[in-house]
């Protein structure tokens, strides 16, 4: 036995050598979406958890909605884009954060 590891992608063919690489990316891909669609429920039970406390927060809230309401398929007609962006506009400008 040895210590020195054998690089078994070097003995295969090309094909097969770029069969595996996407395999190994749509896994860490799938890793990925799963940490984020947890990292999303976190968020969510927080936001939920309790009530906001200023207008400011609540804009947080509605800007969370807002940016996911957008990049579902019926956000993405040019009108409602314009529209969230819209709203998202008035809510940093009425926040002063120009």
């Amino acid at each position: 036995m040895t210590d020195k590891t054998i690089d078994l992608d070097q003995h295969r063919g090309m094909a097969a050598q770029k069969a595996t690489d996407a395999r190994r990316m749509m896994a860490e891909v799938e890793a990925s979406e799963q940490a984020l669609r947890r990292r999303q429920e976190e968020l969510e039970t927080q936001l939920i958890a309790s009530p906001a406390e200023n207008w400011h927060q609540a804009a947080e809230k509605a800007r969370y909605l807002l940016n996911l309401f957008a990049a579902a398929p019926t956000g993405q007609d040019p009108r409602r884009q314009k529209l969230v962006a819209a709203v998202l506009a008035d809510f940093k400008r009425l926040a002063g954060e120009s």
